[in-house]
């Protein structure tokens, strides 16, 4: 059984070596996104061949392992998170965990398709602060259609405890 500290080493390793690779923030351009599948399009910015995208540099999250139909972002949540009561922000909650499954409807979409969240809902099980340590949201495609993509996600810490839990529908469309 792996250790806390083994998998936070591992967590910190597999970070550093995403950072490395990540382009500047920036915005793709509709092109990029029809040049191929959406998981050559997620490849691609984890590859560096396009730019990193800016949310994940107000908040400090990085997509850390993706393949079709399951992607997982890591973040550290710190005090810039918090809201007025002293503990991390809904909104980053719902951030990391929108990312993680509409990403992982992104996954597997073909060429020339996109999508865009049409309902999210999140359930907050536990607090997040500057001590949890880094999380991870992971999301899982629990079915995508030609019009409709369904996926699950939850943000975990290091010893697998769970902070919140989602499911996201998405409008799934032809790229203009």
């Amino acid at each position: 059984m792996t250790t806390r500290e083994e998998t936070l080493a591992l967590w910190h390793a597999q970070e550093k070596e995403v950072r490395a690779r990540l382009a500047a923030p920036g915005v793709s351009t509709l092109a990029d996104l029809k040049a191929g599948s959406g998981m050559a399009f997620l490849q691609k910015i984890w590859d560096g061949q396009l730019p990193s995208v800016p949310i994940g540099e107000t908040l400090d999250f990085i997509p850390v392992e993706g393949e079709p139909g399951r992607i997982v972002f890591q973040g550290t949540p710190d005090k810039r998170h918090y809201n007025p009561l002293g503990s991390v922000h809904g909104g980053y909650f719902c951030t990391l965990l929108d990312s993680a499954v509409g990403c992982a409807v992104h996954s597997v979409l073909p060429q020339g398709l996109g999508y865009t969240t049409l309902e999210l809902k999140v359930n907050l099980i536990r607090t997040l602060t500057d001590k949890s340590g880094p999380v991870r949201a992971e999301g899982k495609v629990i079915q995508v259609g030609k019009q409709v993509g369904i996926a699950e996600g939850r943000i975990l810490d290091a010893e697998g405890k769970i902070y919140a839990h989602a499911t996201t529908t998405c409008l799934i469309f032809p790229l203009p």
